[in-house]
């Protein structure tokens, strides 16, 4: 009796996480950034980020050699170079997300 409900606890638990990224996927995204949040990104976020590109760019010229026969260069150059210079240079301020705003057009 035990087996069954941990059985069905473990099936359940597993169908809510194979649902999040869909979940996360279906939800708009709504980027209206505040004056304190358009602040708080020049300020600190982005000189962090700009620190953690070029430390990711050293990373990946270290590791070049090693990706390269791995054959998985692609892969490191986005997470260690592209990714980190996308939020740096092409988010809109005050925004989370990397994605590029969508424009809203007022319904006729």
């Amino acid at each position: 009796m035990k087996n069954a409900i941990t059985a069905r606890a473990a099936v359940a638990a597993l169908g809510l996480v194979l649902l999040a990224p869909w979940y996360a996927n279906a939800q708009p995204v709504d980027e209206s950034p505040s004056f304190l949040a358009m602040t708080g990104d020049l300020l600190v976020a982005r000189p962090l980020l700009l620190v953690t590109t070029v430390a990711g760019t050293a990373v990946f010229l270290v590791s070049l050699p090693f990706t390269a026969a791995g054959g998985n260069l692609e892969q490191a150059g986005e997470m260690l170079v592209e990714g980190p210079a996308r939020a740096t240079f092409v988010r809109c301020l005050g925004c989370r997300s990397s994605a590029p705003k969508r424009q809203t057009t007022p319904a006729d």
